[in-house]
C-alpha cells in the first residue's frame, strides 16, 4: 500500500462554520471551526439528487484535520469512506467530519458551562449549516452520526436527545459503563497527583508550560480535567472532579453527573426516543484496556429490554483493543448508508 494520499472519486470541501453557540465560551476557544463535507462520486452531475448524510465525530484530543493523519499500512478513514461508495458498497451519502475541540482535548459533544455549547453548536448550527449549503435529504430518517470512544459516546447520546434529527447511528467503542469505563482511572489520577499536592491546576499549568504528553501523568490527567469540565463542572464554569483528589472516594453528588450521561442509563429515560431510530451499529473489541465491550454490551442489552427492534441494531464484538480500530469505520458507514436509504 502507498504511503501517500491518493485521489478520492468523491471530493472534500474544507470549510469554516462560525458558531454563535461557542462565541465567548468559557475556555476562550475559537468559534471559527473547520468543517469537512465528503462529497460522494456523481454528487456534481445531477443537480437535482439530494443524499442521506452522515456526521462523523471523533474520540477524545481529537480534532478535524487529525483525518488527514497517515499511518503504516493504512489509509485515513476519508479515503476508505471514499472507497466505501466508490465501489458501490453502499448507496452514495455526504459525510460531515465535524470539530468539537476543546483547550482540555475534547468537549463530549454536550452543553457544559465547563467548555461551552457543543450540543449546540452540533445540532442547531452545524446540521442547518450543511442542509442549507448541500443537497441533503433533510430528515432524521436520512441524517446518521458515528463516532469512536468519546465519539462513539456522542453518536449514542445525539439520537437520544435530538431524534429529530439523527435516525440512525453507529457507536465504535463509545464511553459506557461509567463503573467499569472511568472509576478504575480515579486511582490511577489520585497517585499521579501525589506530585502536585493532589492540585489538577497545578498539574495543569505545568502541562501547558512544556511540550505536551511527555510525562506519563498526562493523558490520564488530561482526560480527567477534561471530562470533569464537561459532565460535572459547576454552573459559574468551576471544574469539580468526582473524587477526592488525595484519598480516591467518591464525591457522590458529583460522581451522579456522571453517572446521568452513561448512554446505558439514559437508555430508559430514552427509550421512546430510540424506537424512532432506524439503524444502531454497537462495537468494541474484546480486549478493550477501559472495558468497552462490556459498555457495548450493557448498551446493546439495555437496548432490547426498553423495547428497540433486535432487527435495527447491528452488534458486534470483535478481537481487538481500543485502539487501531479504524478499520471498522467504513463498515459501520456503509451499513448506516444501507439501511438509511432503505
Amino acid at each position: 500500500m502507498l504511503p501517500w494520499s491518493a485521489e478520492l472519486a468523491g471530493r472534500i470541501d474544507e470549510d469554516v462554520i462560525t458558531s454563535e453557540a461557542l462565541r465567548g465560551n468559557p475556555l476562550g476557544d475559537p468559534a471559527e471551526r473547520p468543517l469537512w463535507i465528503y462529497l460522494p462520486p456523481g454528487y456534481d452531475d445531477d443537480p437535482a439528487r439530494r443524499y442521506p448524510s452522515v456526521y462523523v465525530i471523533q474520540g477524545y484530543t481529537g480534532h478535524v484535520a487529525m483525518w488527514a493523519n497517515r499511518s503504516a499500512y493504512r489509509q485515513p478513514f476519508p479515503e476508505t469512506a471514499d472507497g466505501v461508495f466508490a465501489r458501490g458498497e453502499a448507496p452514495p451519502a455526504i459525510v460531515v467530519y465535524v470539530d468539537a475541540w476543546t483547550r482540555y482535548g475534547g468537549s463530549q459533544f454536550v452543553d457544559s458551562p465547563g467548555t461551552g455549547r457543543y450540543h449546540t453548536y452540533l445540532c442547531d448550527e452545524v446540521v442547518p449549516w450543511v442542509d442549507a449549503r448541500y443537497r441533503t435529504l433533510p430528515d432524521a430518517a436520512h441524517r446518521g452520526i458515528m463516532g469512536k470512544s468519546s465519539g462513539g459516546f456522542g453518536a449514542m447520546i445525539t439520537p437520544m436527545l435530538r431524534p429529530d434529527l439523527f435516525g440512525a447511528l453507529a457507536t465504535h467503542a463509545g464511553d459506557s459503563l461509567y463503573e467499569l469505563c472511568y472509576i478504575p482511572e480515579f486511582g490511577k489520577a489520585v497517585r499521579q497527583l501525589r506530585g502536585y499536592n493532589g492540585d489538577i491546576w497545578r498539574w495543569w499549568a505545568d502541562f501547558t508550560s512544556r511540550t505536551s504528553f511527555t510525562k506519563e501523568e498526562d493523558h490520564i490527567l488530561l482526560m480527567m480535567l477534561g471530562v470533569s469540565a464537561c459532565f460535572s463542572a459547576r454552573e459559574d464554569g468551576t471544574v469539580e472532579l468526582p473524587f477526592d483528589p488525595r484519598t480516591g472516594v467518591l464525591r457522590p453528588d458529583v460522581w451522579q453527573h456522571w453517572l446521568d450521561w452513561d448512554p446505558v442509563r439514559m437508555v430508559p429515560k430514552y427509550a421512546d426516543a430510540l424506537r424512532s431510530v432506524q439503524a444502531i451499529w454497537i462495537d468494541a473489541g474484546t480486549r478493550d484496556e477501559w472495558f468497552l465491550d462490556l459498555g457495548a454490551t450493557a448498551f446493546h442489552t439495555a437496548l432490547l429490554e426498553n423495547g428497540i427492534a433486535d432487527d435495527v441494531i447491528r452488534f458486534e464484538l470483535f478481537d481487538g483493543t481500543h485502539m487501531g480500530i479504524d478499520y471498522r469505520y467504513p463498515m459501520s458507514l456503509a451499513w448506516l448508508c444501507q439501511r438509511m436509504a432503505g
